[in-house]
């Protein structure tokens, strides 16, 4: 098993959930986070300076088989990718174990009912 983390553009939030739903990930979590990047230019909107350091963007969080970890990564750099600076980074992480508290069954089968299974 593995969890996937992505933060991505706020804008492309939408893209990306399609993406994942086309791709058979059916559930996930998302926050809306803010970071400092490498840029830090201001932008002037009105004839007031504000200050870009800070960035809002979105972190998608997903706990997968490790057969779907390559497809849920490319759903999220097909959607996400503008080729522009500031698109984001995803992270890959191994999951030692997962337990669903209603049953107590471990291991990717807590992740899915066992009736879906494809």
């Amino acid at each position: 098993m593995k969890k996937i983390e992505a933060i991505i553009r706020k804008t492309k939030f939408e893209e990306v959930k399609e993406a994942l739903l086309e791709a058979d990930i059916e559930w996930f979590s998302y926050y809306d986070v803010r970071g400092i990047g490498k840029s830090r230019q201001g932008r002037i909107y009105r004839g007031v300076v504000y200050d870009t350091s800070t960035i809002e963007r979105t972190l998608i969080s997903i706990v997968v088989r490790d057969k779907n970890t390559e497809k849920t990564v490319e759903a999220i750099i097909k959607a996400a990718q503008t080729g522009e600076i500031g698109d984001g980074r995803i992270f890959v992480i191994p999951i030692g174990d997962a337990i669903r508290i209603r049953t107590g069954e471990r291991g990717d089968i807590a992740l899915y009912n066992a009736e879906q299974e494809k």
